[in-house]
């Protein structure tokens, strides 16, 4: 939903277009190099390329893991979810999930 879609660029890049990460991600929704080649994303810069190809990557997470677990997946990567059958006990992806839940969740009761 919109709401998951608005939590996850929030987190993952405070919608600035131009972010970038010392691990190489790129644009709002945070797409790596292989995964912008992967869904033909030419500039990960450009919104509306960016959030395509970022919202069809979470659905395939979420139709395989569920919400909570593709949300990991996304942060942490599929492997380390299935590694550990769910959300991995890294601190940084256990708060990644709690920060863009509970902002669905505030979202949805304004």
């Amino acid at each position: 939903n919109s709401y998951l879609l608005h939590a996850l660029i929030e987190v993952e890049s405070q919608y600035r277009a131009t972010a970038e990460s010392p691990k190489g991600a790129m644009g709002l929704m945070q797409l790596m190099p292989a995964l912008a080649a992967e869904y033909a994303v030419h500039d990960p810069f450009d919104p509306p390329s960016n959030i395509d190809a970022g919202t069809r990557h979470l659905r395939t997470l979420i139709d395989r893991y569920g919400i909570a677990d593709a949300l990991a997946a996304y942060n942490a990567g599929e492997g380390a979810v299935r590694r550990f059958d769910g959300i991995p006990p890294f601190p940084e992806t256990y708060n990644y999930v709690n920060r863009i839940m509970d902002l669905v969740d505030a979202n949805q009761s304004d």
